[in-house]
């Protein structure tokens, strides 16, 4: 089902971007648009993506051997590349590390495998517990892993980007249009 008003794709594609290999994210912020960012680390390098446009912004094929991996440092993270280059970013997933799973104002997310080893992602609302109301109207089945390894989800710092990662994907979904000055929509 696709995820409720606010929230919109940031993708054109049903399964989000391809990334082969995808190792985990992280969330950054853009130092001039201040839209939400999300670095993807794969066995093919670093990438990273503007979470409103969908854009990919920034490409590392060749990163550094000694910090590719957010296993390779103590607290998980990888330099940032493009506009946030020179700083670092925690990175959730294979190595662990987590992303929020709640949000200010009552957004939660929570991961599911009732048909093991499918994982599905449920987003819901009010702060109350996912399947606790009416299906479609405080909890909604948003992704379902039935191709390839969840490996994080979460929602960014600011609250206004849902993203989803799994060994071949990257799905996001951003409550913030284009042209918008940082405010979102509470619901």
């Amino acid at each position: 089902m696709p995820a409720p008003d606010p929230w919109r794709s940031a993708f054109e594609y049903k399964y989000g971007a391809p990334v082969g290999g995808l190792l985990g994210i992280g969330f950054a912020s853009h130092p001039e648009s201040g839209h939400d960012l999300v670095m993807v680390v794969s066995h093919d390098g670093h990438g990273l993506f503007d979470a409103v446009t969908g854009e990919k912004i920034a490409r590392d094929r060749d990163p550094d051997p000694e910090d590719s991996t957010p296993d390779a440092v103590a607290d998980l993270t990888c330099p940032g590349l493009g506009p946030i280059a020179g700083s670092r970013v925690h990175i959730a997933g294979l190595f662990g590390g987590g992303l929020h799973t709640t949000t200010a104002d009552g957004w939660t997310l929570e991961a599911v495998t009732p048909a093991w080893p499918n994982d599905r992602v449920l987003l819901s609302v009010d702060g109350g517990l996912p399947h606790s109301g009416p299906y479609g109207e405080q909890w909604w089945h948003i992704f379902h892993s039935t191709y390839s390894e969840l490996r994080a989800f979460g929602f960014s710092p600011s609250g206004e980007t849902i993203a989803v990662a799994t060994s071949s994907d990257v799905s996001l979904w951003t409550r913030r249009s284009e042209h918008s000055n940082g405010n979102v929509t509470q619901r």
